[in-house]
Order: C-alpha cells, then sequence, then structure tokens
C-alpha cells in the first residue's frame, strides 16, 4: 500500500486552540470534545417483550482548557467580565481546535459556538513542590462540530 494512502492515528500532543481573543493562548490540554444524545426509552402498550428507544435532545459536554497561568491571563480577564454582571461584559465566543499530524498539517478540526466561561480555577499552591501553576478554563456552548480537513499533502 503506497504511504500516502494510510490512515495512521493522530497525536494528541499537537494541537491549535483559537478562541478569537487578543493575543495568542497556548494549550496543555483540551478536553471534553465529545455530545451525546440522549436515548428515551418507550414501552408500547401489549409489547411486552421490547422496549423502543426514541432519539432525545443532544447535550454538549463543557470545553476544557489548561495553561501555565500568567498574571496577564485573558481567560481570568473573560471570567471576570461575566462575574460582573454587566451585559457588555458578558461575551459569548465561538472557537476552533485544530489536531495536527506530526508533521505539523492541520488534519482536523472542531468549532464551538455561542461559548461562555462558567469555571476557572487553578491549581493548588504547594512550596514543596516545583511545578508550573495551571489554570482549568470550562467552557459552555451552544454546540460542536467536527470538519474533517482535506489532506495537506495533495
Amino acid at each position: 500500500m503506497p504511504s500516502n494512502m494510510r490512515n495512521d492515528p493522530l497525536p494528541v500532543f499537537s494541537f491549535l486552540v483559537d478562541l478569537g481573543m487578543d493575543g495568542q493562548a497556548y494549550f496543555k490540554g483540551v478536553a471534553g470534545l465529545r455530545y451525546e444524545t440522549e436515548v428515551i426509552p418507550v414501552r408500547a402498550g401489549g409489547v411486552n417483550d421490547t422496549t423502543y428507544n426514541l432519539v432525545g435532545a443532544t447535550k454538549w459536554t463543557n470545553l476544557v482548557f489548561k495553561q501555565g497561568f500568567t498574571k496577564s491571563s485573558a481567560l481570568i480577564k473573560w471570567r471576570q467580565g461575566w462575574m460582573s454582571g454587566k451585559q457588555e461584559n458578558m461575551n459569548r465566543i465561538g472557537g476552533t481546535i485544530t489536531q495536527l499530524d506530526t508533521a505539523l498539517n492541520k488534519q482536523a478540526q472542531w468549532t464551538f459556538v455561542r461559548g461562555w466561561p462558567c469555571k476557572w480555577d487553578i491549581a493548588e499552591f504547594d512550596a514543596s513542590k516545583s511545578e508550573l501553576a495551571i489554570e482549568t478554563l470550562e467552557i459552555a456552548h451552544d454546540g460542536l462540530t467536527y470538519v474533517a480537513l482535506p489532506d495537506a499533502k495533495k
């Protein structure tokens, strides 16, 4: 089989995130690329040997972004804007998460819409450890779409 016909699994360590904020943010990890459609079991009268499973609503899992904390973090500023309760500070955003191959070519992309920061935290401070302070931002959103990108080698 020619090498350009292979479908090797993509690495998890190579990705880009664009949250459309001022400046760039580099993330250590991204989680929550998941959605689920509810199953509604229905029993029909007189049918005792089965339950029919109907399609329910789709639920979107919150996206979780982790990065090293800096005092100029745009993520905490965005979250604090939502905490103010002032409509002009409560901006919803869309964004993209792009998975790269080992040659750093874009291979797949997920886009989310109308995201807002529902949770923020920072790792435990512990003087006995020599680690970076990692901040975590959770974003609730109104939908996630997967896009298979064309092969960059063609």
